[in-house]
């Protein structure tokens, strides 16, 4: 991890990403369930708030020190979460 003004960066691309591929995916097949899109770009927009908020209100261990582990975390579940995003999207195209 290079810093966490990097990672907040990663995680609005990241995010941004799945919203913008939703939109594509709506455009090109209005009738196609749109419920499920719509609720795949609630989920991204849950997932960005939930790890902006947990980068800046971190909790602290008994020596006011965050380690390193706790972003690589982060980090962590964010490339888990927008895979499981986009291989719901993913899904839909298919038509599963």
């Amino acid at each position: 991890m290079a810093s966490i003004r990097s990672l907040k960066k990663d995680i609005n691309f990241l995010v941004f990403e799945v919203i913008s591929d939703c939109f594509t995916f709506g455009a090109v097949n209005p009738d196609h369930e749109p419920d499920k899109v719509a609720g795949i770009i609630s989920d991204a927009v849950g997932l960005r708030n939930d790890l902006i908020s947990r980068i800046n209100h971190p909790s602290k261990d008994e020596n006011k020190k965050i380690p390193k582990g706790y972003y690589k975390k982060i980090e962590k579940d964010l490339l888990i979460n927008i895979d499981s995003l986009f291989s719901q999207l993913s899904d839909l195209s298919k038509g599963k």
